[in-house]
């Protein structure tokens, strides 16, 4: 008698995938941070290292939305992080954050583009 193959445990892979699932917006719409100005992480999303970022600037936005994708909670997302720059932003930053991370968003958002033509500078 031959026994059933048990269900094999998630990968850590997965297990992040879902994880960050889990904080994502229902909708981008509710990305209301703000797309000018500068902004000052909280000590819970960023607890060490910079903490204060401008909007105006290319690589300080790049690095803001980096930190609060990989690090913030639901609510950090809505509140720091803005639709419209987040969309145009898009095709360069899927590829600075985690497979996992990427793959929660583009999989929840199919409206993301994934084209680099279409990245703001």
């Amino acid at each position: 008698m031959s026994a059933s193959p048990s269900p094999s445990a998630p990968s850590a892979y997965d297990l992040l995938r879902r994880q960050y699932a889990l904080r994502l917006p229902t909708s981008l719409d509710e990305l209301t941070g703000p797309a000018t100005g500068t902004v000052d992480l909280p000590l819970h999303v960023v607890w060490s290292g910079r903490r204060s970022y401008g909007l105006g600037q290319p690589r300080s936005r790049m690095s803001l939305y980096r930190t609060v994708l990989a690090e913030g909670q639901r609510q950090d997302l809505t509140v720091f992080l803005n639709r419209d720059l987040l969309v145009a932003q898009w095709p360069v930053l899927r590829t600075l954050i985690s497979r996992p991370l990427r793959e929660a968003w583009e999989n929840r958002f199919p409206e993301l583009p994934t084209e680099k033509a279409a990245a703001a500078a």
